[in-house]
């Protein structure tokens, strides 16, 4: 089983006391099954870019984060999946970020758990298992 974490788990990662749940949760899995999106690369390095000291900062963010976990690219399949998703969602009326819904195609497309804080946006969309490791 692979788990695709999401930029919200990512990012508790940074801070000075990150979550203990998540800590324990990480631990518990080998590193070859933890993955991200490209996507939630693209959101941390934004996130870094507006920072005063982003330099020292994404050095950080790389080397203790993003060089421990694969980083699964963003192809044909998963813009596919997510142009259906982003349809399907917009016909129920329940629309999410289009970041969000190519995490989630992501995720599909290589049958990955998503890890994720947002479970409202990420249980909106069909074929993906949802779980929230910040909670017990």
């Amino acid at each position: 089983m692979k788990y695709l974490l999401d930029t919200n788990i990512l990012s508790q990662l940074i801070k000075k006391s990150p979550n203990s749940h998540l800590i324990t949760r990480l631990a518990s899995k080998s590193p070859q099954s933890l993955v991200t999106s490209c996507i939630c690369v693209m959101e941390l390095r934004f996130g870094s870019a507006l920072r005063k000291d982003f330099e020292s900062f994404w050095s950080n963010v790389f080397e203790e984060i993003l060089s421990r976990v694969g980083i699964l690219p963003l192809g044909f399949e998963e813009v596919l999946i997510a142009g259906d998703t982003l349809a399907q969602l917009q016909k129920a009326g329940e629309p999410i970020g289009i970041e969000d819904v190519l995490i989630a195609s992501t995720a599909i497309n290589h049958q990955c758990t998503m890890v994720t804080a947002n479970i409202r946006h990420f249980s909106k969309i069909k074929g993906i298992i949802v779980e929230n490791w910040l909670e017990p």
